[in-house]
């Protein structure tokens, strides 16, 4: 994740570690990764990735060899993926070699967040929502009125920063907090707290993706309570429920957790 690599090249730096920052500058035709890619290269660690292959090993060879030697003059080096590298992609890619110092850092900026999201619901899906967003650039606040409900720690590791986790009694005054445009996610352990958060989401009128877990029957029920109490049609109408992509079939919390992230991505463009 590049957010993550970024934050490692922060670390570096404060500590002392050596380094070569290697970032995509030029693309043309068929390429692994966008301009303005970046990898971090020390003498044992490659962290981040600007597409794999022939071409990732090239640079972090070239990497280790200015580490090594001290020559460490930023400078470019173009490669044509197909004649030059064998790669079956064919396009070509221009990659800038330069040493991790605090000029270095200062022109990387920092990645903005593909979306953010109001992810109401610590149990088994929300878990397992959470642990896949962990490991994209995305904004999240986790929310539950259950705090035994949010695991310590995810496996071994310390939750990123951008996973915040809120325990609140009044969970439905949460949504006031989101920033217009924001994405919703509602799939708490009560079908009544469901209606209460969604209500509060649909009242704003400002979201950019709204889904809720739960069965058609249970989307019929809720638009039908919700004109009842004067939404617009329209706005019930976009409502997902449920959640996730057609075509990624199971009830298992992995499997709806990673059809929900997708369906997500795709709607904020990401896809």
């Amino acid at each position: 994740m590049d957010r993550h690599t970024r934050i490692v090249a922060a670390q570096w730096l404060a500590g002392g570690t050596s380094a070569v920052i290697v970032e995509v500058i030029d693309a043309k035709g068929s390429v692994p990764r966008e301009r303005g890619t970046r990898m971090l290269v020390s003498a044992t660690q490659c962290i981040g990735t600007i597409g794999g292959g022939h071409l990732e090993l090239k640079a972090m060879q070239t990497a280790r060899e200015m580490l090594r030697s001290g020559e460490l003059s930023v400078h470019d080096e173009h490669y044509a993926l197909g004649p030059s590298l064998g790669q079956c992609c064919g396009g070509a890619v221009t990659l800038s070699f330069a040493s991790l110092d605090a000029a270095a850092l200062n022109r990387w900026p920092e990645p903005q967040p593909l979306f953010h999201l109001q992810l109401y619901g610590a149990g088994h899906v929300g878990r397992a929502i959470a642990t896949l967003l962990a490991t994209l650039n995305v904004s999240v606040d986790w929310i539950d009125e259950r705090d035994a409900e949010f695991p310590s720690t995810l496996g071994a590791s310390d939750w990123p920063s951008h996973i915040r986790k809120i325990c609140v009694d009044d969970i439905d005054a949460e949504v006031r907090h989101a920033p217009p445009g924001a994405s919703y996610l509602v799939l708490t352990h009560s079908h009544d707290l469901d209606l209460r958060i969604t209500e509060a989401i649909l009242r704003r009128a400002d979201f950019h993706f709204l889904g809720l877990i739960g069965s058609k029957t249970k989307r019929e029920r809720f638009a039908h309570r919700f004109e009842d109490r004067g939404i617009a049609p329209e706005l019930v109408a976009r409502i997902t429920c449920p959640i996730g992509l057609d075509g990624i079939d199971g009830k298992e919390p992995e499997l709806i957790a990673v059809a929900a992230v997708a369906q997500l991505l795709i709607a904020c463009g990401h896809a």
